[in-house]
């Protein structure tokens, strides 16, 4: 893998030098005096020279940091925790076509670790404040906002994301990019993608090759499913601060007319999380229950996930770090997955994530579906959403009957859901269907439609 991706990047870097305005170049030539003297020094004696841990094949040149600077395209998805950081270290890295997405617009209480925001920045999309804010510190740097490019003009695509779905969804999407000639995967098709993750003082950074390497749905098993507590088993028991604070939230969220005068309940608003702690607490001492604070209140109410700028710092450096080495093609990239854990101590080693043959995002295959002809859509809908393989959220089942496309159930439209819905108490043979029927299945967790064959077991 490692050979494969050095020779596929040195090939198409070499592509694009020979394209360059052999008049540019970098560092006190006579092209971009936007440099001051020495600023990319600390990038050159990584590039210009040999290492115990360069790459073997790895010829030192001036051509790298000029592909770096000139050339390399970088799609970074989320400004926010994660995301700043990476936007600062790949712009310090020498990396000056950097474009970055985020739709989410800054809040109050992402200033304490989104060190591009200001206060004056509340209110403003993320994506471009951060822009502004690296163009204006290195010089030279050219960050663009919402890129309109199609994703195919970009080299390396990073993601600094706390979603699930939105990594899935890029995952998916640079595997529908790949071209296959007679079955073949065309190496030169390959957008590599860095992904960093991170849970307060937890983290992890891998390299993905999509179509050669484990994909984010191959190993879909390391994001268990969110287990929600029904509320009923803890309103009148509750044993911890979690079950409080959830707890009033529910009570809120039906009640917020009446606890607001009609304002419906507002994370952001000191007032709305003040009455919901104080309730909270109160409550909470009549079972002796301690560690319900104002901040775990805000979380709670938020769906915050914890973030700490330490581990932020760590998992956007590990990414930021593989984007450079597969770039300039001077390091062995990581293969592929790095775990960070500084809990009680420091703690990191890596493993190589092996791609599944029978991966729904990135095998080719259709994927088996093994039912009793008297099983329910109803039963088959929940397998889909809940297999700790396939986590999807509201999927759409079509297939094809008589020669015609069929709609068995779509969520997502609501009068199509209406006039699908009684179809999930019907059996499987009661729909029609039949052994080895295909199946495709619509998700917002993937861009592709993806095929099941349904296969009848007695």
């Amino acid at each position: 893998m490692n050979l494969l991706l050095f020779s596929l990047f040195r090939e198409k870097k070499r592509r694009r030098i020979e394209e360059l305005n052999e008049n540019m170049v970098v560092d006190g030539g006579n092209g971009d005096r936007s440099d001051w003297q020495g600023q990319w020094d600390h990038v050159k004696k990584f590039l210009e020279r040999a290492g115990p841990f360069t790459h073997p094949d790895f010829e030192p040149s001036t051509e790298s940091l000029q592909f770096l600077m000139d050339t390399c395209k970088i799609l970074v998805i989320g400004a926010g925790g994660l995301g700043c950081e990476l936007l600062k270290d790949l712009a310090l890295s020498g990396f000056r076509h950097i474009h970055v997405v985020d739709m989410d617009t800054i809040d109050i209480s992402n200033l304490n670790r989104q060190f591009l925001f200001r206060p004056k920045d509340v209110g403003r999309p993320k994506a471009e404040v951060a822009a502004d804010f690296v163009n204006d510190r290195v010089l030279g740097c050219n960050v663009v906002p919402y890129p309109s490019e199609c994703i195919k003009q970009f080299h390396i695509v990073v993601c600094g994301l706390d979603s699930v779905v939105a990594r899935r969804w890029m995952n998916g999407m640079l595997l529908s990019l790949l071209i296959y000639e007679d079955g073949v995967l065309d190496p030169s098709s390959i957008i590599p993608l860095i992904d960093g993750g991170t849970e307060g003082f937890k983290g992890n950074a891998r390299v993905i090759l999509p179509g050669m390497t484990a994909c984010i749905d191959c190993t879909l098993e390391l994001y268990p499913p969110q287990v929600h507590t029904g509320i009923l088993s803890f309103c009148h028991t509750p044993f911890c601060p979690l079950h409080r604070l959830t707890f009033r939230c529910n009570i809120v969220l039906n009640m917020s007319a009446y606890c607001f005068d009609g304002e419906a309940l507002d994370g952001d608003d000191p007032k709305h999380i003040q009455w919901v702690y104080q309730k909270s607490l109160d409550r909470a001492a009549e079972f002796s229950i301690t560690g319900v604070t104002y901040r775990l209140t805000q979380g709670v109410v938020k769906r915050i996930i914890p973030a700490v700028a330490s581990t932020n710092a760590v998992i956007a450096a590990a990414c930021a770090t593989e984007v450079f080495k597969i770039a300039t093609s001077a390091y062995v990239p990581l293969n592929n997955y790095m775990v960070f854990n500084d809990v009680d101590g420091l703690y990191t080693y890596t493993f190589e994530a092996e791609r599944k043959e029978n991966c729904s995002a990135c095998s080719q295959v259709p994927q088996d579906l093994q039912f009793l002809p008297s099983a329910k859509l109803q039963e088959v809908l929940d397998y889909l959403t809940e297999n700790a393989s396939l986590q999807m959220k509201s999927p759409a089942i079509t297939t094809t009957l008589d020669g015609k496309n069929k709609t068995l159930y779509l969520q997502t439209v609501a009068s199509i859901e209406e006039r699908t819905r009684p179809n999930l108490s019907k059996t499987l043979k009661e729909l029609g269907l039949v052994d080895g029927q295909e199946l495709a299945v619509a998700d917002v967790t993937t861009p592709q439609t993806v095929l099941f064959k349904l296969n009848f077991i007695s």
